[in-house]
């Protein structure tokens, strides 16, 4: 079961992979216990998703040790 979460207050920051124009890049909140928050951010007022801190800090280690598939 899913729980939502206020993300009114969250401070959010971008990815350190984003272009000076702003380009296409995610926005992450911390502060959350428990969940890492994730959103576009080109569309800040449009849906978050929320992952599990564990299953963050995996996906975020796979992405910098290249062992994702690519398409």
């Amino acid at each position: 079961m899913s729980r939502a979460h206020d993300l009114c207050a969250a401070a959010w920051r971008k990815s350190s992979y984003s272009n000076a124009d702003g380009g296409s890049c995610v926005e992450v909140a911390d502060g959350l216990p428990g969940v890492m928050p994730v959103r576009d951010s080109k569309i800040p007022g449009g849906p978050a998703l929320t992952f599990g801190t564990a299953a963050w800090s995996s996906f975020v280690t796979a992405v910098k040790d290249d062992r994702l598939p690519r398409g």
